[in-house]
């Protein structure tokens, strides 16, 4: 019997109990579903993430009060009553590490963000704002658009001036250039001598809408009180990345006057850490949503097992009519094994257009890019195939050896 022919008849076969059909699929949807959809949001969230973790640079790692993982209960505790990072202690790490390290920026951030006003015109609020030093177009990925850079004479003298990103720039300035304007931040007057060059998004959040002052000016300005300070040491090279972190951590356990047996008061953390702390809970995820996926399925194979057997059962004076008319045993197998494959790969379909849109719609929503994962789709589609044949191959191999005189007498 040509294939074209078998594949009419597996096909027809299908059709004729559609209800029956459609919920031996949704065992096969809803285990394909829960990985496709958990490794969607996951491939999405990591691609925005090592997008995203650009602004640590290359060879840079940070030194802050705060740990980049989730902590709990007493440890959270623990880390919530850590002293602040003060600039006094910023600016001593770079005397320290002076000769080791060429690039130190220091930077603090009002999280409760700002609006900026000029000439009766606004920015929306929630605009980050914050102090730096010249160090913050390295340590942060940016570039000038037009003006200068931060000057050390602007930190030492702790000058009110601003370097502005492009959001504000649009809003403010939409036909004439910003720079030597005064705009008012949070109530404060400042100079902009400079333009951030546009940058995008990260995780889904603007990067222009930004302002930064000198951070001497920030502390001079806006006080010292619940302002911890943020620093970023770039390693000459990647050969002496690991010497250059350990005397990072040698400095600042000086600067932070702790003892031999005292333990660090502060986290070090890099772009590779981030990463890691985020794989970490990911492959977590991930674990979870194969167990619940594999039941699933598992479920879903003895389901089209028995719908199978179910069917060779009402059709076994089909398979004798056939088989006395000259079917072979080849052709029977193969119809009832592309009957079960083809219930598998529909359900398996299905799953993947659900897992991938439902996947990428969480990950806008946690302001990530969409994304196809096509290994995991393709992934899919392969164990999709091979639980329909082998959860269908006993079925089709049982229809296949029924003999035709016994199959003619079956009622």
């Amino acid at each position: 019997m040509p294939l074209i022919e078998i594949l009419r008849i597996a096909f027809a076969s299908i059709g004729v109990n559609k209800l029956r059909s459609i919920l031996t699929m949704l065992g096969i949807t809803i285990g394909v579903f829960s990985v496709i959809g958990v490794m969607t949001t996951v491939t999405a969230l990591r691609s925005s993430i090592e997008t995203g973790l650009s602004f640590l640079g290359t060879n840079f790692f940070q030194i802050g009060k705060y740990p980049t993982g989730i902590s709990s209960g007493s440890n959270r505790r623990k880390i919530e009553m850590r002293r602040n990072i003060t600039l006094g202690q910023a600016m001593r790490y770079q005397e320290l590490m002076e000769g080791t390290a060429d690039v130190i920026c220091l930077k603090v951030f009002d999280y409760n963000g700002a609006q900026a006003v000029y000439n009766g015109r606004k920015t929306p609020p929630g605009q980050s704002f914050g102090g730096t030093n010249e160090y913050f177009l390295n340590a942060n990925q940016y570039a000038m658009e037009l003006g200068r850079n931060f000057q050390p004479e602007d930190i030492t003298l702790a000058r009110p001036v601003i370097i502005i990103g492009q959001d504000i720039v649009k809003k403010l300035f939409p036909s004439e250039s910003p720079l030597g304007k005064t705009i008012k931040m949070k109530g404060r007057a400042y100079v902009v001598i400079g333009t951030f060059a546009e940058k995008g998004s990260s995780f889904g959040q603007s990067q222009d809408d930004i302002g930064m002052i000198p951070i001497t000016r920030f502390f001079a300005d806006f006080g010292s009180e619940q302002v911890t300070v943020n620093i970023a040491t770039e390693a000459p090279s990647h050969a002496v990345y690991n010497d250059t972190s350990d005397k990072g951590v040698t400095a600042m356990r000086i600067v932070r006057g702790l003892k031999a047996e005292d333990e660090n008061d502060f986290e070090l953390y890099s772009s590779e850490s981030l990463l890691n702390a985020f794989a970490s809970v990911a492959d977590v995820i991930t674990a979870g949503s194969f167990v619940i996926s594999g039941i699933a399925l598992l479920a879903a194979g003895i389901g089209i097992m028995n719908i199978m057997l179910v069917s060779v059962t009402e059709r076994t004076k089909e398979i004798g009519i056939r088989k006395s008319i000259g079917a072979r045993k080849k052709s029977i197998l193969t119809q009832f094994l592309i009957e079960a494959v083809a219930i598998s790969l529909v359900g398996g379909l299905l799953g993947i257009v659900l897992g991938v849109g439902v996947g990428n719609l969480v990950a806008m929503l946690m302001k990530a890019e969409a994304v196809f994962p096509w290994n995991w789709a393709f992934l899919g589609l392969v164990v999709c195939s091979g639980i329909g044949v082998g959860f269908g191959f006993y079925p089709a191999w049982k229809a296949a050896s029924l003999d035709p005189i016994e199959a003619l007498r079956y009622e």
